[in-house]
């Protein structure tokens, strides 16, 4: 086994970069959408998406880690239990959802809701066989392989899907998830 050098839970250094498969998929979000960061931690998507052009709504629990984004126009943050509160997210509200090492199964029933038609639903977090690498561990926060696509398909249109072995930064079991909702053709991107 290998031992834990960096949580991915909540990473500590705030000039983390953002998840790649984010950046990547971003582009099918409609251009100055409304995004919303779900469990947005120290934020490094909400930072990347608003310089982006992007309205972000940067929630968590913790939001200490937020205070250089306070005074920034295209950022709005909300502190705020998302595992207890309820639930603070309009009908079809968001042109994207974007959420990265963060599991609650509970919400996948009100992520399509909240997207507008055309809204991206981005996703990436951890897999099962990820306990052999680190932190998560618990079974309760890896996901099985093709969980998402079950979770969200048919509410939403599976753009790209991956599951597997990661290296870099880290060794780390990964499941990521593009959708979504509605039923138009997307460019993917790097082909437009």
């Amino acid at each position: 086994m290998i031992s834990d050098v960096q949580s991915f839970d909540r990473e500590k250094h705030p000039a983390v970069e953002p998840s790649a498969w984010i950046t990547r998929f971003a582009s099918l979000i409609q251009p100055g959408g409304k995004v919303l960061d779900l469990a947005c931690g120290h934020g490094r998507h909400t930072r990347w998406l608003a310089t982006k052009g992007f309205s972000v709504l940067a929630a968590d629990i913790d939001v200490a880690g937020l205070g250089d984004l306070r005074d920034n126009p295209r950022v709005e943050i909300l502190e705020i239990d998302l595992e207890a509160d309820s639930w603070p997210f309009a009908s079809g509200g968001f042109a994207g959802v974007v959420i990265a090492n963060y599991l609650h199964r509970p919400h996948f029933t009100r992520l399509p809701g909240i997207l507008a038609e055309g809204g991206v639903l981005l996703i990436d977090t951890f897999g099962a066989g990820n306990e052999r690498f680190g932190r998560p561990r618990n079974p309760d926060f890896l996901l099985q392989p093709g969980e998402l696509i079950d979770a969200f398909h048919p509410a939403l249109q599976v753009i790209a899907y991956e599951h597997g072995l990661e290296w870099t930064p880290r060794p780390a079991v990964r499941q990521r998830l593009c959708a979504v909702k509605g039923s138009a053709l997307q460019t993917l991107p790097g082909d437009g």
